[in-house]
């Protein structure tokens, strides 16, 4: 239901109030903020930390008031996004309804109250450690190191900042938090904007289920929500479940169970819920404990990507080779033939280990080192698998994906592309179509894939990949796509037969 105007307005008179009606959300979402600093400022690492305190990674203060005290939402976050120029503060949640000016206030008020209220040493340390230890993710590859660069000197920035990251970090001092919120932090200009919700049967909804089917999840629990706010009404859960039903009857989905739950109350997550008596299912967790997967597994086409040749060459084991990895399909015994693609040299297991003890017999997802008779030509990325059972290896691959970056794919793109533990580089050589999720259709007109968009491409890529098709099997049969310039996956695929 809209959140009444004249409301929000008393509340928050000194703020711009922007109130979006969109009945294709679930719940509702509250972004609030208002213009920042550029990257290059002296205070960007002080008022960086501020925003981890108020809304970073972690049991930050909006996490706490919000959802930790008042249960009032899943999460809250603040962060600030740093250009050339100003950019901007902004702390982001969603919640139900009937909420949305509670949460409004409190996160208003957690403004206020870091700029007037000293921050703890405690509070000061956890956030240092969080930027610290997770800042070596950042350039643990030679492509993250070289982005890391390039967007140093695009800032403006010294070089020498990577090295000191750590000495800046620690440089931070309670003063420094003070004064940068009581500075840049602005609540009384902060701008809020509401997008209110309905129930129902959704886009997002069919989009989900849709990205499911395509991803041959062969199990599908539709948890139909905020039952508490229709009154635990029956009659209104068949009506979402005779919907889904219909819209089901299109996708590629075997199992689908039901089940009518209130995450607010915990009805039907855990316990049986008293106010459904006329539900006789499961509750979610025991469905998500009892559903039966084993006959899921591929344990026929044996696949093992190679991760990593392990050779020690120290004295007490001068001549140990070893071949670890995730075993993707099928069994793997002592004794068995193998292959070794893409050479295609054939030898044979004459040990499985596994945490340093030997094992009788490895299937997925087994992580286990295989030793081999011959000293083959093996690397990583390369794939061990029957003589007579063999993946496909090629260049050009037709494939389904999804879109997950707002820059649209761009035909005869080229991408980095990771396939089970093989790196190489793609073009993509055609867009076949794009499928409306809403109604399953394939748009052949339209050949631009924008963000969340599913379609059928082709690639070309530049050295063979060892491939089965998804349906087939998942593992060796998806990959994903990275945009070299940023780093970012920007495609999920799933490989489709030749």
């Amino acid at each position: 239901m809209p959140i009444p105007p004249p409301k929000l307005h008393v509340l928050y008179e000194d703020n711009h109030l922007l109130v979006v009606n969109k009945p294709d959300a679930v719940q509702t979402e509250v972004r609030a903020g208002h213009i920042g600093i550029k990257r290059n400022h002296q205070d960007y690492m002080a008022l960086n930390m501020t925003l981890r305190i108020l809304g970073g990674e972690g049991a930050n203060r909006l996490h706490q008031v919000l959802r930790s005290e008042r249960g009032l939402t899943y999460g809250a976050k603040a962060d600030m996004d740093t250009l050339l120029e100003s950019g901007d503060f902004e702390a982001s949640t969603n919640t139900r309804s009937e909420a949305t000016g509670e949460v409004l206030r409190l996160i208003v008020d957690e403004f206020w109250r870091i700029k007037r209220e000293r921050v703890g040493e405690r509070e000061l340390s956890d956030a240092k450690a969080y930027l610290t230890g997770s800042f070596p993710l950042t350039i643990e590859t030679p492509d993250a190191i070289a982005t890391q660069v390039l967007n140093v000197l695009f800032y403006g920035l010294p070089v020498e900042q990577l090295q000191s990251f750590r000495d800046m970090v620690n440089a931070v001092k309670t003063d420094d938090i003070e004064r940068v919120a009581k500075y840049y932090l602005q609540p009384d200009r902060l701008s809020i904007v509401l997008v209110d919700a309905r129930h129902g049967l959704l886009e997002q909804s069919r989009r989900h289920a849709f990205i499911a089917s395509i991803l041959r999840i062969p199990h599908l629990v539709f948890a139909v929500n905020k039952m508490d706010l229709v009154d635990w009404s029956e009659a209104r859960f068949r009506e979402i479940e005779h919907e889904f039903r219909n819209f089901a009857a299109r996708l590629d989905v075997q199992d689908i169970a039901f089940i009518p739950v209130s995450a607010l109350t915990g009805a039907n997550v855990v316990e049986r819920s008293t106010e459904m008596p006329w539900y006789h299912g499961p509750t979610l967790l025991y469905h998500l404990e009892t559903v039966h997967i084993t006959s899921d597994r591929n344990l026929i086409d044996v696949r093992f990507p190679v991760q990593w040749v392990i050779r020690p060459q120290s004295a007490e084991h001068p001549d140990y080779r070893g071949y670890a990895g995730q075993v993707a399909g099928g069994v793997l015994r002592p004794g068995d033939e193998v292959t070794a693609l893409p050479s295609g040299l054939t030898t044979k297991i004459t040990n499985i280990e596994q945490l340093g003890e030997p094992v009788d017999a490895a299937f997925a997802p087994m992580s286990v080192t295989v030793h081999l008779a011959d000293d083959v030509d093996v690397g990583r990325g390369d794939m061990l698998c029957r003589p007579n059972n063999q993946p496909i290896v090629g260049q050009d691959l037709d494939a389904m994906i999804c879109w997950m970056t707002d820059k649209p794919l761009a035909l005869k793109g080229r991408y980095a592309l990771k396939h089970t533990t093989r790196w190489t580089r793609a073009i993509v050589s055609d867009v076949q179509y794009r499928i409306d999720v809403n109604t399953g259709h394939r748009d052949e007109t339209d050949r631009q894939l924008k963000l969340n968009d599913l379609g059928r491409i082709q690639l070309r890529t530049t050295t063979p990949i060892v491939y089965d098709p998804y349906r087939r099997n998942r593992t060796t049969g998806s990959f994903i796509l990275v945009d070299e310039t940023t780093n970012a996956t920007v495609a999920a695929g799933m490989l489709l037969a030749e």
